[in-house]
């Protein structure tokens, strides 16, 4: 296996990524659409998730594929951008055709970023404009670490970001991840210097700096304020592959790829924290020994989410006002 081309997950061909965001609110939403409407499961491993049209993506539900997925900060405010991204779409003319009506189906996650230090008091909820501008934005290259749905994102103990990773499998078949990194763990070791997804690292792409030296399972100590802990978490992630996967096994994709998160943040999936996975499809590969390749992708799935973990955080930039460092600074890079 190795990193496509953008090692980024519009490797996976089709698809494409817009972000938008506001720094003065310190905010912003992600949006991954696609060519052709997308085969399109879920799975959710944190205590305390925030979606919007996730039931659906149940392999036994009637909805088979998507038009967009949407990632945002905001909390519960961030729900609103995916209804932003399904206007856009509308008058596009895209989603399902019901008689004379068309629906545009756009299932999204959120993440919280409400305590830090961007400015709240908005009149009229900014998600709904973000979502747009995120679709609008739509294209193969996009820009990770401070973007998007990770503008505003925390870890532990840094900034946290926008992250995403690619591989090519050995049949061909692309894998890819997209994720918006605010946990309530830590993506480092206790040292700070590390990444706890290091062993999985490819070409350098968070810095090098290998594993740490000194192994330990204590916790690493946070930076996040108490209220900050209380409140709300999460990882949220899209992983998606060139495969012709079934509703069901995007879902086994989906639940794989967790592992990623759990290789690359400490702790994950706790009861603070809404870890969810999105996974799509675009159907354009056969499979040709389906239980084999299935199970690979999601092998797959995994390591690319666990890389774009580490590269969403080590990709976050400085800006005046923030209340937690980015590793580079505290590298001293």
């Amino acid at each position: 296996m190795r990193p496509g081309p953008r090692n980024l997950i519009t490797d996976v061909p089709g698809l494409r990524v817009g972000n938008a965001e506001d720094h003065q609110i310190r905010t912003g939403t992600t949006v991954l659409t696609a060519d052709r409407p997308l085969t399109a499961s879920v799975a959710v491993q944190g205590g305390a998730p925030g979606t919007r049209e996730t039931d659906l993506l149940a392999p036994d539900k009637s909805v088979q594929a998507v038009h967009a997925l949407t990632l945002s900060g905001g909390s519960a405010f961030g729900l609103a951008a995916a209804q932003g991204v399904m206007d856009a779409l509308h008058e596009q003319g895209v989603g399902y055709p019901v008689f004379s009506a068309r629906v545009p189906i756009v299932p999204a996650a959120i993440l919280f970023d409400l305590l830090n230090g961007g400015d709240k008091a908005w009149r009229t909820n900014p998600y709904p404009e973000l979502g747009r501008r995120a679709l609008a934005n739509a294209a193969e290259t996009f820009a990770i670490g401070s973007h998007g749905a990770g503008t505003g994102a925390q870890t532990a103990r840094h900034k946290g970001g926008l992250g995403s990773a690619s591989l090519v499998l050995d049949d061909g078949t692309t894998v890819g991840a997209l994720v918006a990194v605010n946990p309530m763990g830590s993506v480092t070791t206790p040292s700070g210097r590390h990444f706890w997804a290091a062993p999985f690292e490819l070409d350098a792409e968070f810095g090098g700096l290998g594993p740490d030296p000194t192994p330990s399972i204590t916790l690493p100590p946070s930076r996040k304020v108490a209220a900050m802990a209380q409140q709300g978490n999460t990882t949220i992630a899209i992983v998606a592959t060139d495969a012709a996967l079934t509703k069901a096994q995007c879902h086994r994709m989906a639940v794989a790829a967790h592992d990623g998160i759990a290789r690359a943040v400490v702790p994950a999936h706790s009861p603070m924290d809404g870890d969810l996975v999105f996974a799509a499809a675009t159907g354009a590969r056969p499979l040709d020994t389906p239980e084999i390749q299935a199970a690979l992708i999601g092998h797959a799935a995994s390591l690319c989410l666990a890389r774009a973990i580490a590269r969403a955080v080590w990709e976050a930039t400085a800006a005046s006002g923030d209340t937690l460092p980015t590793v580079r600074q505290d590298l001293g890079l």
